[in-house]
């Protein structure tokens, strides 16, 4: 088993719950499936929460555009 992937625990969605950081940072997340919004109920807000592959990468877009807006803040993004 790798650091991408859980043991299938046979639980459904009902025991998950909408991701929080998701919801506040990506501005597409209500246009997400609902499954891909989802992040085990037992477990922080993180990327390997998610319960599939597509919320697990969306979850990393947004922290990697969130990463980057406090790099490079929005006056010096762009250039000459």
């Amino acid at each position: 088993m790798d650091l991408f992937h859980r043991q299938a625990e046979h639980t459904d969605s009902r025991s998950g719950r909408d991701c929080r950081f998701c919801s506040t940072m990506d501005p597409d997340f209500a246009s997400r499936r609902p499954i891909d919004r989802m992040v085990l109920h037992k477990l922080e807000d993180s990327a390997s929460a998610h319960l599939t592959e597509d919320g697990y990468v969306k979850h990393r877009i947004a922290e990697l555009i969130k990463k980057r807006a406090v790099t490079f803040p929005a006056h010096l993004q762009r250039s000459a």
